[in-house]
């Protein structure tokens, strides 16, 4: 046995095993299958996917997907820039506050925050409400299942994916470059866009990527809140699993998606700072910009002695802008967590109404509804399931993701890149074609309809949050510890266990942490695997949703928002609580 672990530390790569086979098995193997069959293997032909493009309406369906995402990602970062922006330039504590209020409706799940707009925006939704009790409206306006009430749902479940990466980008920059440029006369504005907003273009391709891939895959929001016009391919693909199965038309569908998500992640993925093929292009252009640059030069050089004139002036002027700029800029972020966090906390109040319908302001106060939940075994059975099917998936992803976190941080730094990406392509791709992947893969395996096809199904994604959250912990990590307990004649297993997994227990409790509310949360790829003896607590509230307002579900979605919340309280504890070796050797971590 010892001799396995001293092998076994001299290659960590078979560390990642576990999560390459699950991944494989589940999701690998069945997306190549998924392409051959789009291709009509063995024949191999394209008639399936000219038999998509030979359809206009599909052409349109696809334009249209685009489109609505493109829109959705453009409104998160208009929303999103200046909101991390003014975050960062916060004080210490109120950014640590602003951050928590921005990761609570991030982990608090999609299909409650979707519910949250279909009843703020129904014809009893507190819009309509507040307009009729004002007299301004006669009759309830047609606010939801339109354009408008998708863009809202859609950028509300979407901006925190776009404010996190620029906040982690933004809080890396060095604030005396800043200083620096202002210090040379340059104004507030022109350091900002010559020296903040370039160094920042990392957070902002990261957040775009990240919300335009995840909107090609929506299909409980646009079902939801968009109009009969407003379809997506997601939900054209869906309305085919149920109704005709046909594997290559469906494969080519997704693939189609995929490609789509494929060739925006192919451009602009890739480094965008400028400095590839900047010389050869200049050596190209040269002849052509000579004489442009001659001009500008001269031009330059007869202004100087006005910015050097304006330079002293402005020197030793006070701000006299900065208090309106600090006002706007303190309304701006309160409006943006009044947008956040407003739809959760109406569900909440909802949820505890006397009335026999849903309405804002609730006519009394009661717990009728959360009696209706806890009376009907449908709704309890159902919510037992999820937290059942989480706690597999939250202790089967911790281990196998921590192992192959542990090895591949171990690996070379070409070989760590490569197979961090194999590992997180299910969270990459959209969840829809991760659905239908799944689906095959689990129907080759008998599994289809059954816990452990679902647990699995839940698992290739949830392995992904345990690597990335891990592997960050292990950045931190000192290895000189791990030799300093060899020397002392520890084997690999009893280094492992005495001294390293006390020091990444933050990460691995982060982990699974987010493994459980990946699983708790899932509702399109259990909707494709589950069949129909299972049930989720998701899917329930979905039927629900899609078919009667039940007032029920309002009391089902403030019990899922506890969910994230409570989540974040053993985080907060994890962090805080490390062990005495901890808080020596991982302080920002335990921070």
């Amino acid at each position: 046995m010892k001799m396995f672990f001293q092998k076994l530390g001299r290659m960590p790569t078979v560390l990642t095993m576990p999560a390459f086979a699950v991944l494989l098995v589940v999701f690998g193997m069945p997306i190549i299958l998924l392409f051959l069959s789009s291709l009509n293997a063995p024949v191999f032909s394209l008639v399936n996917y000219q038999a998509f493009f030979g359809q206009p309406a599909n052409i349109r369906v696809l334009y249209q997907t685009a489109e609505i995402s493109a829109v959705a990602t453009a409104i998160c970062l208009v929303i999103g820039y200046p909101a991390a922006y003014l975050m960062v330039a916060a004080s210490k504590r109120l950014r640590t506050t602003l951050i928590v209020l921005v990761i609570i409706p991030y982990l608090t799940s999609g299909l409650v925050r979707t519910y949250a707009w279909v009843v703020i925006l129904g014809d009893r939704g507190l819009i309509n409400n507040l307009l009729l009790d004002l007299g301004l409206i006669s009759s309830p306006l047609p606010l939801i299942y339109s354009r408008i009430a998708l863009y809202i749902g859609m950028v509300h479940i979407m901006l925190p994916l776009m404010i996190l990466p620029l906040i982690s980008v933004m809080m890396g920059i060095d604030r005396s470059l800043m200083a620096a440029g202002r210090s040379m006369g340059a104004r507030p504005f022109d350091t900002f866009w010559r020296i903040f907003f370039p160094l920042s273009i990392p957070g902002v391709r990261s957040g775009c990527l990240l919300v335009f891939v995840i909107c090609l895959g929506f299909y409980i929001t646009p079902a939801a809140l968009g109009g009969i016009g407003d379809a997506m391919l997601s939900t054209f693909i869906a309305s085919q699993v149920q109704t005709s199965f046909n594997m290559a038309r469906v494969s080519a569908a997704a693939f189609v998606l995929l490609g789509l998500a494929v060739v925006v992640l192919s451009i602009f993925g890739l480094d965008l700072s400028g400095t590839q093929g900047r010389t050869a292009q200049s050596t190209r252009n040269s002849w052509r910009s000579r004489p442009f640059d001659l001009m500008k030069r001269r031009v330059s050089e007869l202004l100087t002695p006005l910015r050097a004139k304006r330079w002293k002036a402005q020197l030793y002027r006070a701000g006299s802008d900065s208090r309106w700029s600090n006002i706007v800029g303190t309304v701006f972020v309160v409006l943006v967590m009044f947008y956040l966090l407003l739809p959760e906390l109406l569900v909440v109040i909802m949820s505890f109404s006397a009335g026999s319908f849903l309405e804002f302001p609730p006519p009394g106060l009661s717990l009728q509804w959360y009696r209706s939940f806890f009376g009907d075994p449908s709704w309890y059975d159902a919510a037992w399931i999820s937290i059942k099917i989480g706690v597999v998936v939250a202790i089967l992803s911790t281990i196998v993701g921590t192992l192959a976190a542990y090895g591949i941080n171990r690996t070379l730094p070409r070989l760590r890149s490569f197979l961090t990406l194999v590992i997180l392509t299910p969270i990459t791709f959209p969840v829809i074609v991760v659905g239908i992947a799944a689906y095959l893969g689990l129907l080759k395996l008998g599994l289809l309809g059954s816990m452990t096809g679902i647990v699995l199904a839940h698992s290739i994604g949830a392995i992904g949050y345990v690597v990335v959250i891990v592997a960050a912990t292990l950045a931190n990590f000192d290895p000189r510890l791990e030799q300093a307990a060899k020397s002392m004649r520890a084997g690999p297993l009893q280094t492992f266990v005495r001294v390293t997994l006390p020091l990444i227990r933050p990460g691995i409790i982060g982990g699974a942490v987010f493994a459980f509310l990946s699983s708790f949360d899932e509702i399109v790829v259990t909707s494709l695997v589950g069949g129909l003896a299972i049930r989720t607590l998701p899917l329930k509230m979905w039927e629900g949703i899609r078919h009667q307002i039940d007032p029920t579900i309002a009391a089902v979605a403030s019990l899922m928002i506890l969910v994230p919340v409570f989540g974040l309280i053993v985080l907060y504890l994890s962090g805080l609580r490390p062990s005495p070796a901890g808080k020596r050797a991982l302080p920002d971590v335990a921070a």
